[in-house]
């Protein structure tokens, strides 16, 4: 059986397409022995996976293996046996993509680590996974990871075959005009800004097929198996689960009525609650609170996750402030604390950088103040403390 898998893990990287080098591979610290890469469905983790084993060894070198617990054969076999088998016969690292379809996963990657100390797991799950606080076991030997979508860095690279660099926040705050320069002479950003908003985040772009079919279906992945399978939630209540994610995303970056979203879905407000929370780990929403708030608190605001899911849902009505804030809150959330400001399109970052995101056009209108920094957009470049909106897509 183990020559099956080698089969297929030699054709698999043989065949892997990965284009862009993901900004990810150079943050992992890849001497550790147990790594975890949490990201949500159609961001790219099977790709990653391969390409790691692409770059580190050759396609028929037998110390690296790449399988995946989709594979029937693991509902007879235990991860744990099946890695000791590989152990024995020379292997040094183990690839094992959708990790939670086994039931004691977690269990057995602690025996994995505990009775094969030569050999390193690299796994995949998903976003919804607790790992440190679900799975005690793991507590102190697992480094977790999270793979998201393509920024609009990695979105260009791909189309234009440019390798433009990521920047740190204070780098691009305090920098921004000569970044600019080094950028806008090789191509032009507003060109495949709006490209980026529609359906650049989901790798899946590239495939010739219908990009919003596809990001439905990976939604309804998200929360049937997800949400569902994950959090042991029964199926009788998916449909609540879904209904609230439309009407949250119907009603755009607001307040939600907690009391009006239970009475509409049939259940308790704290159940709506315990269900926007799963929404959110599941990366299809994003929550704002004001500074010094968190869950279990309600939130001021509640955004999509990012920018291509709004014209999946709702194409018809898709705003623009309501996107280029969605693409904000998207592009720091990785690395940085978002907040609700005082008003309207005013958010605080790190708990003390005002921040306004508007249009380049209002923007000559407007008075500036010092202490507030304009991202705007419908323009490519800035100056002083207004910067781009779209170099806010240059963070990672």
């Amino acid at each position: 059986m183990m020559e099956a898998f080698f089969r297929t893990h030699t054709y698999l990287v043989e065949h892997v397409n990965a284009p862009v080098h993901r900004n990810l591979m150079d943050e992992i610290d890849w001497s550790d022995r147990m790594i975890g890469i949490k990201g949500t469905r159609g961001v790219g983790k099977t790709t990653f996976l391969l390409q790691y084993a692409k770059e580190h060894f050759d396609t028929r070198d037998r110390q690296c293996l790449y399988i995946n617990m989709n594979n029937f054969y693991f509902q007879g076999r235990g991860i744990a046996d099946f890695a000791g088998e590989f152990y024995k016969n020379g292997g040094k690292v183990l690839l094992i993509d959708q990790v939670f379809k086994e039931p004691n996963w977690s269990k057995e990657l602690r025996y994995c680590y505990d009775n094969y100390p030569e050999l390193k797991i690299v796994f995949t799950g998903s976003s919804v996974m607790r790992l440190k606080e679900e799975n005690p076991e793991l507590n102190g030997i697992v480094k977790s990871y999270n793979l998201r979508g393509y920024s609009f860095r990695e979105f260009l690279n791909l189309l234009t075959g440019n390798n433009f660099k990521p920047y740190a926040l204070e780098e691009i705050l305090n920098d921004h005009e000569h970044i600019v320069k080094q950028i806008l002479p090789k191509i032009s950003p507003n060109k495949f800004f709006q490209d980026y908003i529609h359906h650049g985040f989901y790798p899946f772009f590239q495939e010739h097929r219908n990009y919003s079919e596809n990001l439905l279906k990976t939604m309804n992945m998200m929360t049937e198996v997800d949400i569902l399978l994950i959090k042991q939630i029964e199926l009788k209540y998916l449909t609540k689960i879904k209904k609230l994610f439309y009407q949250l995303a119907e009603q755009g970056p607001k307040a939600p009525n907690i009391s009006q979203l239970a009475l509409d879905i049939e259940t308790s407000r704290a159940t709506v609650m315990n269900y926007i929370k799963y929404l959110a780990d599941a990366r299809l929403i994003n929550l704002i609170y004001p500074v010094g708030q968190a869950f279990p608190k309600k939130p001021t605001k509640v955004l999509l996750h990012n920018s291509n899911l709004m014209y999946a849902i709702y194409p018809i009505q898709v705003n623009r402030q309501d996107a280029m804030e969605t693409f904000f809150v998207n592009a720091l959330w990785k690395d940085h604390l978002v907040n609700q400001g005082k008003k309207d399109g005013y958010y605080i970052v790190d708990k003390n950088k005002k921040f306004r995101i508007c249009d380049a056009y209002m923007a000559e209108k407007i008075r500036i103040n010092a202490d507030t920094i304009y991202a705007r957009y419908n323009t490519e470049i800035g100056k002083g403390n207004q910067i781009p909106l779209w170099l806010l897509g240059f963070l990672y």
